[in-house]
Parts: C-alpha cells; sequence; structure tokens
C-alpha cells in the first residue's frame, strides 16, 4: 500500500467515525521543550494586534508565569482583547498579585468549574486543554502548562519534557472552537466585534483532523480517535504520555496489535514522575503488554509530560490527551490528527531520541518484580479510574 493510499485511508476512516472532517493546507511546527515552546508562544502574544484566547489546565508560579501574564495585560492595555481561561483546580495556584494585574490592564478572566461552586461530580470533570490562538491565524497546542516545571530543555529533573505545536491555516478553526466551546460555559459573551471571521491561509501541507474530548457520559470521540489508530497500524505504533492508566480494553488493543506483527513502544514516565499513583496503575498492565512483544520504557532524565501517538510514519496525535481513563472520560481534551510524513518523522525523531535515555521493561525481571511493589500496584485499583 502506498503512502498516499494509506494517508486517504486513515483521513476516511477518522472523518467517518469521528465525524470531523479535515481540513487541508495546514502548516505545523513541533516545539520541543520549554527553551523553544515559551519564546513561540510569547512572540505571538506579543505581536498580536487584535485577539488573543488562551486557556491552560496548569498556571502555577515562576518567573515563566509572570512572564506571560505581563505579555497578556500588555497587550490588553496597547487595545488587544485578550481573554484568559483558567481551570478552577488546576490554575488554584496562581499567584493572586498576577491575576489582580492582569484584571487591572483590562485582561477578561473566566474560570471553569471553581471546586468552591460544583457538586463533587462535576468537580471531577475539568478542563485539561492547553490553548492558544492570536489575531485568528496562529495557534498553539500540546502539553506545556504555564509553570517554571516546563522551562529549559530537560536537561536535569527541574526541567520537564514536552512537546507543543505551532499551528497556521484552516485547522486554527477547530482549536479557536475548543477554546470558544470552554469559554461559553463560563462566560455570557462568546464573541464581540474584535472577532473579524477571517478566511485562513493556507501555509503548509499537513492534513489535520481537530478532535475535542468532552467530559460528558459514554463513548467519547477521543476514546474512538486512539482506537482507530490503534487498529489502524500495519507496521508501527509509538506512544509516550505522560499518564498512562487506561481501561483492560486499551491494553488488550495494544498487546493485540503487538501479537498481529505490528512494532509497538511506549514510552512512559520513569523515576521522576509527578504522579505516583498513575505510574503504579499503569504498572499493573506492564506484565500483560510484555508478554504480548510491546517494549515498554520508562523515562529517565526528568518528568516526560509529553501526549504524542506515530503510526506507520505517515499520521500523529499531538496534543492535551493522556492515555488514562481521566483523560479519556472525564476531562475536556484537546487533540490534533495530523497526517503529514514530515511532521510525523520529526516526532518520531524525538521519540528516538527519547527511547535512548529511558530503559527497557525486560520480561523475565519484571515477572520477578518484590513482592511490595506488586502490593504498591494494587492499592491503587480502587482509584484507577480517577487517575
Amino acid at each position: 500500500m502506498t503512502t498516499q493510499t494509506e494517508r486517504k485511508r486513515l483521513r476516511r476512516r477518522l472523518e467517518r467515525l469521528i465525524g470531523i472532517a479535515a481540513t487541508e493546507g495546514n502548516e505545523l511546527v513541533p516545539l520541543r521543550n520549554g527553551d523553544e515552546i515559551f519564546p513561540a508562544m510569547l512572540e505571538a502574544v506579543r505581536a498580536a494586534e487584535h485577539t488573543v484566547d488562551m486557556m491552560t489546565f496548569v498556571y502555577w508560579r515562576g518567573d515563566i508565569a509572570r512572564e506571560f501574564a505581563e505579555a497578556l495585560a500588555e497587550r490588553a492595555r496597547a487595545g488587544v482583547r485578550v481573554r484568559l481561561l483558567l481551570d478552577g483546580f488546576g490554575a488554584k495556584e496562581i499567584e493572586p498579585g498576577l491575576l489582580r494585574a492582569m484584571d487591572d490592564a483590562g485582561v477578561h478572566v473566566a474560570w471553569f468549574r471553581k471546586p468552591t461552586r460544583l457538586s463533587p461530580m462535576r468537580q471531577n470533570h475539568r478542563c485539561h486543554r492547553k490553548v492558544l490562538v492570536t489575531d485568528e491565524h496562529t495557534a498553539f497546542t500540546g502539553g506545556v502548562g504555564i509553570a517554571q516545571e516546563w522551562c529549559g530543555d530537560a536537561r536535569n529533573p527541574d526541567e520537564w519534557r514536552d512537546t507543543h505545536v505551532r499551528v497556521r491555516g484552516p485547522a486554527v478553526d477547530g482549536i479557536a472552537a475548543a477554546f470558544a466551546q470552554n469559554w461559553a460555559e463560563c462566560h455570557d459573551e462568546l464573541y464581540d466585534e474584535y472577532d473579524r471571521f477571517t478566511d485562513q491561509d493556507q501555509p503548509g501541507n499537513a492534513t489535520v483532523q481537530v478532535v475535542r474530548g468532552s467530559a460528558s457520559f459514554g463513548w467519547q470521540d477521543m476514546q474512538t480517535l486512539l482506537r482507530v489508530m490503534i487498529t489502524s497500524a500495519r507496521e508501527r505504533f509509538r506512544l509516550s504520555t505522560a499518564y498512562f492508566a487506561p481501561d483492560v480494553y486499551f491494553i488488550d488493543l495494544l498487546a493485540a496489535a503487538a501479537r498481529r506483527g505490528v512494532e509497538v513502544q511506549i514510552l512512559l514516565p520513569g523515576p521522576h514522575t509527578d504522579q505516583r499513583a498513575c505510574l503504579l496503575a499503569g504498572r499493573q498492565h506492564y506484565q500483560t503488554l510484555v508478554d504480548a512483544g510491546v517494549e515498554v520504557r520508562e523515562y529517565q532524565p526528568t518528568m516526560l509530560h509529553t501526549k504524542i501517538i506515530t503510526v506507520d510514519g505517515v499520521c500523529s496525535l499531538i496534543g492535551s490527551t493522556n492515555f488514562n481513563r481521566r483523560s479519556l472520560e472525564h476531562d475536556e481534551e484537546v487533540m490534533l490528527a495530523v497526517l503529514d510524513e514530515d511532521f510525523t518523522a520529526q516526532l518520531d525523531a524525538d521519540f528516538d531520541a527519547d527511547r535512548k535515555q529511558s530503559e527497557a521493561v525486560d520480561p523475565v525481571r519484571w515477572r520477578r518484580r518484590p513482592l511490595r511493589a506488586r502490593l504498591a500496584e494494587a492499592a491503587v485499583t480502587p482509584i484507577r479510574r480517577f487517575l
């Protein structure tokens, strides 16, 4: 099967099963770690002339948090409409002084589901999307939060490893819609005179489908997206994720792919994870996976926070979604399904580099791991669906 045929097959499968049309002519630039991600995002904010729409799950403390607040406030004072949507749980550590400074400058700040105002059920459904859209034509999404942990270049445990992507072209509309969907829940005014609703140029060659996962009941588009990717893989399936705690259904899909001859490689956080309970929940599945021929590796230098999948060198997924039940069942997420060999090759090259800095799970040694390790894994079973 030719690459062109493979791309068309995957595109039509995704469009029909998810019901979202892909767009052509997009330009995507992968950004590796804070040293590339933050300067690109701040440059886009500072160059904005009409609108800045930004939402994030994490907005914590540190120099980078102040730098973003200052850039947003400066644009608001210059007459740009700036909207900032913060998750009520994930961004609760933001410095109050930053909020006051942005409010005084005219930044429109809204909170997604503050826990003090919610029932316990709604508190569990969070907005995990990371979106920045400037002047309606440049967008960013991926895994990065606004906090000092993401600064640097993953050189040590204080500098997290992550990937974001800059997007230009028709797919920007889908990313902007992810912001608008959550803004509508928090604010009465969905758009105003600053929104121009201009046509999008086609500056690149990538075909992109923007998939939004929502916090509701039933089988979700994000689950369908992952299911299609795993079952469509013919030669190689690669997954790099910060939080790995899926249900047995997806473990069986991964194992089945390996048994039918697909090279399945999974890269996960190791000793520097920030969520040990999630690491333990995922480790419960290691034996099933490695026995089926899946390569499972744990990243050693620092916290691995990426959310990336590549399939057969022709398709990739990148966005905010982790491979866990929280992302797939409880949280608002956004993911780009990208059909572009060059973009996928760049992500595969990053995977190769990260793989060299990881340790493989050996099937024999894992089977002989101590009883205390097994007990720790079993202890998180009752809360696994919330991880």
